[in-house]
């Protein structure tokens, strides 16, 4: 059953001229719908508004019932990554470049945007990883990820040795320049360009795809996102190796470190217009060809 939404939070690209514009335009347009804004106060810096409506990001996913994110995907993965804890929907206006998760246009939202605030949306959620790194089996560092994590080295096209397991079960042993694990939602970004899968946003699944293997046999693998990755590492590695969520965040691993990823507890609720398509964002974004009569 959806909601009405009444109190909104507004989350945009500090610094950036066209997020402010389009920032002040919903805000304007929230309050004369008799809407309570509150402000991320990064993004809210720049506009002439009370201190009382402008409040850090935790505390908008504490307050709001829905969160309007303006920029591009980046911006939303990086508040996705905080909002998914708290019950609060989520929504994006695009001021990036290609904008898989975030639909509204930022010259035409009011139209869709009141019909979402009324109650008419569709509603979806997106899982998160939960990403832990173990020294000694001991947990060294964690994090979580909307889209994917990567196990790289810190320099471009350096090799690295690991063993990848999945629910204890071990798998293979791989040298190559690295291995990416991406979510459904993940799997149309960095995951696509190195040769991986799309997967639908429905599917409980993970993509393990290997970046650039030292062998011809080795190929993308889908596996159930209930189950446990673990990738073990080599003491034959360098020490400059990362572990990067979301390209945002970065973990520092060492030579025979373990790093368990898994489905996250929290997932994001993502919600779209009543004419959202996920088949027509991927023709758009992808440049698919159109029906043909």
């Amino acid at each position: 059953m959806t909601q009405k939404f009444k109190k909104i939070g507004l989350i945009g690209k500090p610094n950036h001229d066209g997020a402010n514009s389009t920032l002040q335009s919903l805000h304007s347009f929230l309050i004369a719908l008799g809407c309570d804004v509150l402000i991320e106060q990064r993004a809210g810096q720049q506009m002439q508004l009370e201190d009382k409506e402008l409040v850090d990001l935790v505390d908008l996913g504490k307050l709001c019932d829905l969160a309007i994110v303006v920029g591009g995907d980046g911006n939303m993965l990086g508040a996705a990554r905080v909002l998914s804890r708290f019950n609060i929907a989520v929504i994006g206006v695009n001021r990036g470049n290609l904008g898989f998760l975030t639909d509204l246009n930022p010259d035409s939202f009011e139209a869709a945007l009141e019909q979402v605030i009324s109650g008419e949306y569709r509603e979806e959620e997106r899982f998160l990883l939960e990403v832990e790194v173990y020294r000694h089996e001991k947990l060294k560092s964690s994090n979580s990820a909307v889209n994917e994590a990567v196990l790289h080295a810190d320099k471009v096209a350096h090799m690295i040795e690991f063993e990848a397991f999945i629910d204890n079960d071990f798998v293979f042993s791989q040298r190559s320049d690295g291995l990416i694990i991406s979510t459904p939602t993940g799997s149309t970004a960095y995951s696509l360009s190195g040769g991986g899968p799309i997967l639908t946003p429905d599917l409980n699944a993970m993509a393990l795809v290997p970046m650039f293997p030292h062998t011809l046999s080795s190929r993308p693998l889908v596996v159930d996102a209930q189950s446990e990755i673990r990738l073990k590492l080599s003491l034959n590695n360098d020490d400059n190796l990362q572990v990067s969520c979301d390209s945002h965040i970065v973990l520092a691993v060492m030579p025979g470190d373990e790093i368990v990823i898994k489905k996250g507890d929290s997932p994001l609720r993502l919600v779209h217009p009543k004419d959202y398509s996920y088949f027509n964002v991927l023709r758009q974004k992808l440049n698919w060809g159109n029906p043909l009569y």
